[in-house]
This record gives C-alpha cells, sequence and structure tokens, in this order.
C-alpha cells in the first residue's frame, strides 16, 4: 500500500507545520493515485495560505482543522487507477497539494485534460479543478514542465491582471506603480505593459537590495526603492500591490493621494504587515480575483480562451526573462520546511525559483 506523506500548515499560524503520514485506501471506481512528482514554491503559496479561508484554498485538499494543506502547482504520474479512461503512467500537471501523493476523482475526461469532480470541490472556483494531459500538449510546453510549474501560474496571473488592466482602459491613468517589483508576477506585469504600445509607463518599487536586479529586467521605466514614495510623479495612477504590504500601500496613497485612479492588490505575502488604522486617501484598495476575470473573459471569448493567451504569454515571458531565473530542486520535508520560512520571512532570493518534491525517487 502506498503511503501519503503531507505538509500541513496550522491555519491560524502560518509558520506552524507538520508532516502527516496515512496509507492510501483503495481506490473507488473513477479514481486515480498520482504520485505529485514536482511542484513549485514561490510566494503565491503564501498567498493561498493567508486567503485560505477567504477564497476556500483550504478546501482542495481538506486536513483535520485546525491544519490545512497549501496547494501548489506541479506535475504528476497516475500510479493506479480506478478509470477507464486514464491508463496508469499518466502524465498530469495542476494544482497539487505539498505532499507525496494525491487521490483524483477525474470526470469530464478529454484528450488534453481532466477534471477532479470529488464533490467537496464543488463550490469552489473550477479553475483550480482541471488537469493537463500533458502527453496531448504541444512540445513546447513538454520541454518547459519545471518553468510551467514554478513560473506559468505567477505570469498567467500577470497576464489576466495586464488584461483586468487593459479592460478598463487603464483606469484613465498615465502611470501604473507596481510594488514588489522583483517578484516574477510583478515583472511578469511590466514585461506584458512594456510590450502593449497603448499601455502607460510602469514604475516599479522594491526593496535596495532589489533594485540592480530589478533594474536589469528591463521591464520597468523607472525603479525606487521603498521610502522614496513621494518621489513618484505626481500623475493619474494604478497602483499594484503585490505583497500586502500595508505601509507601502499607504505611503503611496499618500504620496498620489487624489491622483490614484484605483488601487489593486494582489498578493498577501507581507502577511505579518500591522494592519493601518483609519481611511488612506484616495480609491478604496480592491483585491484582485483572478477566476473572476477569467470567468468574463470566458463568456465574451469562449471557453478556455483566456488560459490560452495566457499559457502563451506565460511562455513567452518566461523565455526573455530566462537568463534572471535560476531554478533549484530540493526533496523532503525538511527541505521543504526551511523553504516555507524563507518565503514567510521574505528571505527568498528574486532570482531562485523552487521546487519541491515529497514522493520517494
Amino acid at each position: 500500500m502506498t503511503v501519503i506523506e503531507e505538509f500541513q500548515v496550522h491555519r491560524d499560524n502560518v509558520r506552524e507545520t507538520r508532516t502527516q503520514r496515512h496509507t492510501c485506501a483503495a481506490l473507488d471506481n473513477g479514481q486515480l493515485l498520482v504520485r505529485i512528482d514536482e511542484f513549485a514554491l514561490t510566494s503565491n503559496n503564501v498567498s493561498y495560505a493567508v486567503a485560505g479561508d477567504m477564497i476556500g484554498y483550504w478546501q482542495y485538499y481538506p486536513a483535520p482543522a485546525p491544519w490545512g494543506i497549501v496547494p501548489a502547482w506541479g506535475s504528476g504520474t497516475v500510479i493506479q487507477s480506478a478509470h477507464p479512461e486514464i491508463p496508469e503512467g499518466v502524465r498530469l500537471w495542476g494544482f497539487f497539494p505539498m505532499a507525496s501523493h494525491t487521490v483524483l476523482t477525474a470526470g469530464r475526461v478529454r484528450q488534453d485534460q481532466l477534471t477532479d469532480v470529488a464533490e467537496h470541490r464543488q463550490p469552489l472556483p473550477a479553475l483550480y479543478n482541471n488537469f493537463r494531459r500533458t502527453a496531448a500538449e504541444p512540445a513546447l510546453l513538454q520541454a518547459m514542465e519545471s518553468q510551467r510549474s514554478l513560473l506559468f501560474p505567477l505570469f498567467s496571473t500577470a497576464y489576466v491582471l495586464f488584461d483586468y488592466l487593459q479592460d478598463n482602459a487603464w483606469f484613465g491613468a498615465t502611470q501604473i506603480v507596481i510594488g514588489s517589483a522583483s517578484s516574477k508576477t510583478a515583472y511578469g506585469l511590466a514585461w506584458l505593459l512594456r510590450q502593449s504600445t497603448a499601455a502607460p509607463p510602469v514604475v516599479g518599487l522594491t526593496s535596495p537590495g532589489n533594485v540592480t536586479f530589478t533594474s536589469a529586467l528591463g521591464c520597468y521605466d523607472s525603479v525606487l526603492t521603498y521610502g522614496t514614495e513621494a518621489q513618484l510623479n505626481p500623475l493619474p495612477s494604478v497602483w499594484v500591490d503585490m505583497s500586502g504590504n500595508t505601509g507601502v500601500t499607504a505611503a503611496v496613497h499618500e504620496s498620489l493621494n487624489t491622483r490614484l485612479r484605483a488601487s489593486v492588490s494582489v498578493g498577501l505575502t507581507h502577511w505579518d504587515a500591522p494592519a493601518r488604522k483609519g481611511p488612506l486617501p484616495g480609491p478604496r484598495p480592491e483585491f484582485f480575483f483572478a477566476p473572476a476575470q477569467i470567468g468574463k473573459r470566458e463568456k465574451e471569448w469562449g471557453p478556455g480562451v483566456i488560459m490560452e493567451r495566457a499559457t502563451q504569454a506565460s511562455a513567452d515571458i518566461a523565455t526573455a526573462t530566462a537568463e534572471h531565473t535560476v531554478i533549484e530542486h530540493r526533496h523532503g520535508t525538511e527541505a521543504l520546511r526551511d523553504a516555507w520560512l524563507e518565503l514567510l520571512d521574505n528571505r527568498a532570493p528574486a532570482q531562485r525559483g523552487l521546487l519541491l518534491s515529497l514522493a520517494q525517487p
């Protein structure tokens, strides 16, 4: 019998973690046992944990309260199948748990994908229930398997965010200011904005230690450090907060004030930043929920079109910025625990891309 190893996080104190092991039960009809070969650990995962109750991320792979399993994008292999259309050996890419293995309930099976139709997933955003069957996909995507887990979810978010800003005519802004500018989602968005002849100039805000890296990306028209928000050009602007750093957001709002046309909150990596008391000058910050924009485009453009475009954009950004990413592979729960704490403390190097595995080689 297969032993499943899970990395669990305390929902009320995300620094507290534990490893749980249990034996996989016999599969019911339609179920698949998948070995998770590798998954990416990025700032996205911190946001999943911090917003776990608000958006429902804890519910994809339930654990007994107060514990939760943080989802992660990765690749896996079907090692046991109770579904007639899915043989053993099928490779999958999708939204997996931080674990060695998982059980999926396959439904709506196509040559290029399947959907997990487990009952507990039905109220959740459908985007995360789909798993790609990678053998049926273009050779380019198969050759970029590690980049796909590590970078494509971040760059896809950047593309959907770019589409959202463009869909709203940049909110009438003539300047877009992006926080945590060294993060992959941030510079993915900046790269897309720079490629667009219609988009406003882009300013990146980052820490002093990341100025050289951020400037070298070539995605920003200018780069400023935290603490110099007062130097922002007093132009109609959009603020895109990639980290949830309330202090930086307050400084940007105070600097631009009524010139701020929109304040968009995307990430929550500064999860432990103290909350600001009292209202901010300018527009109220709004949380960007990518599935909502995806759902809008699904209706307008047709099923799957926006994600096809996001995938192509992700491949383009990954190729264009490849020299700025160092991919590192680690194995085991101790390595995962150390990397998780690095992320929580914002100590992870901007250029590093980390892939982990808990399954036995």
